[in-house]
Formats: structure tokens, sequence, C-alpha cells
């Protein structure tokens, strides 16, 4: 038994789920059989729905801007001809995610009829640098489970309450969402989200022992470097650092190991000097805290 001092309750999973898509539509991490939801239900009494609907809305919108998408459109999709659920709670829950969106300063369209069979729901759209529109994260009612389960709670007056349920789904599918990202991007991911964040390029075999304390001392710091040890001219590693996109190269030669520095290059600025490496670790420090988004 569950008392109403208890909730709100939430649960969360990430679950894998399978559908037969086409094989038409099937499109790299976009559009695949097989992908993983992150999945949440949260229980809660009727007068907690719109506090819980703000809360997913603000969590939604934190976590798209700090992955760089700042144009976020809201839609609200309202009970179809076909669906389950009393007028009643069906009024409540509508309600509720307007006045939740109202409450967090969005502006939103009404898509009459678009919910589901079982309640209506909020959906989020994010667009990315080229224009195209995500449907990503859904803010959902749902009526029919609490009735089809017998769920129930003691409320404050002693008597048994179905509470209301809430499904919310911030990336939707972690895979699509992946492909989004990296087609945001275009592969150049900011300092924080980069697979190799600093690559090391020592001007000749003399300096590899130099480079090599220095990716130590990196990775001591937590951060994802690596050393270019190849024997290729300069030119040919700063290239290559370029091409693959990695955000920062620590260029070393003899001038770098007798001053005990380092010349730093952005992949995006270019040439930044030779500089201390407590400095350019302050700098890059910095930059991974603040999650700073390049502009594209």
């Amino acid at each position: 038994k569950r008392s109403y001092r208890e909730l709100p309750i939430r649960y969360t999973e990430l679950g894998t789920v399978y559908r037969y898509e086409k094989a038409g539509v099937l499109h790299g991490l976009l559009r695949v059989r097989g992908f993983t939801q992150d999945d949440a239900h949260i229980f809660c009494a009727a007068e907690q729905v719109k506090e819980e609907i703000q809360a997913v809305i603000e969590f939604a919108r934190n976590l798209w801007t700090v992955f760089g998408f700042t144009e976020i459109s809201y839609y609200l999709a309202t009970r179809p001809a076909k669906s389950v659920g009393e007028s009643e709670q069906w009024q409540v829950a509508t309600t509720a995610l307007e006045e939740a969106m109202k409450t967090c300063g969005v502006e939103y369209e009404v898509d009459p009829g678009g919910g589901a069979f079982y309640g209506p729901k909020i959906d989020m759209k994010v667009r990315d640098t080229i224009g195209r529109e995500w449907q990503m994260s859904t803010i959902q009612f749902d009526f029919n489970l609490p009735h089809r389960f017998q769920m129930t709670y003691t409320g404050e007056d002693g008597k048994p309450h179905q509470p209301y349920m809430v499904h919310r789904a911030l990336f939707g599918s972690l895979e699509r969402f992946f492909g989004i990202l990296i087609e945001n991007f275009n592969g150049a991911f900011p300092l924080w989200l980069a697979p190799e964040q600093t690559r090391i390029l020592p001007l000749t075999e003399k300096q590899l022992d130099y480079a090599n304390q220095i990716c130590q001392i990196l990775r001591n710091d937590g951060f994802r470097v690596s050393v270019d040890s190849r024997s290729e001219k300069i030119g040919a590693k700063i290239r290559s650092a370029q091409v693959e996109k990695v955000p920062y190269m620590l260029v070393v030669g003899p001038k770098e190991v007798e001053q005990n520095t380092v010349a730093l290059r952005s992949r995006t600025e270019g040439d930044q000097g030779s500089l201390r490496l407590e400095t350019v670790i302050d700098a890059l420090r910095l930059e991974v805290h603040e999650k700073r988004i390049p502009t594209p």
C-alpha cells in the first residue's frame, strides 16, 4: 500500500525497444530497428501534476541547452477522438500541461487530437544548425495503466485514490540523439564532448619523451589525449589533427623542451603561442567546466 505522503514516486530505466521499420526508411542512427529509450514514469496526486510537469520541462530544456540546442519548439497534443479515461481527467491533465508551460515561460502550439488514446502530451522538437527539426523529448499522461493495474494510494482523507501517471523521455532514442548530435556539430565536438580532446605533436623523435610526459600529466588530470609519434613532418601531423577535428594540438619542439612549455594550437582559431603547460591545463579545465559550445 502507498500513502499520499510517499508521492510523487519516480521510476526510470534505459529500455531496449524494437520496431520492424521498412528497409526504405532505415537511416543510419537516425532511424533504426533496435534502439535504447530513456523512459521514466512519475506517479503523483492531482495537486502535484503541474509541479512535476514543470520540473520535467525545465529538466529537458536545460539538457538540450547544454548540448547546444537553443531553438526548441513545444506542442500540446490534446484528446483524440478515440480515447480512454474520464473527461475530468483529461481536463485536469491538459490544464496542468498548459499551466506548466506558461509558468516556464515557453510559447507553444496546440496539436488538436494529437494526443495518445491514453492521455495528452507535450512534444518538444529541437532545431539543428542546418535548420532541421527533430522530435525528441516527450511528456505524456497515461490514464490507462493506473486503471488497468488498479493502482491506488491512500489519500489524506483515508480513502483510496487513483494516481496520475506521467511518462517522460528526454532523449527519446539514444541512438538517434547521437546521430543528431554528430550531424549538428558536423563531427567537430566541443572540447568537453570530443572523444579526443588534445593531441600532442612532437617535431621530431627527440621531443617524444617530453611529449609522453605531457600526455601522462594531462591524462592524470582527466583529459582524453594522445601523442602523434609518427615520423611525419609537423605540417602533416597538424593536417591530420585538423581533419580528425581534434579541438586542441600541443606542438613541442626543442624550444618547448628547453623552456618547459607547449605551443598551443586551436582547431578553430589557429596558433595561440607558446605557453606554460599549467596555463594550458587551467584554460582547458575552465572550458570543460563551462561546457562551452563553439560558434558554428
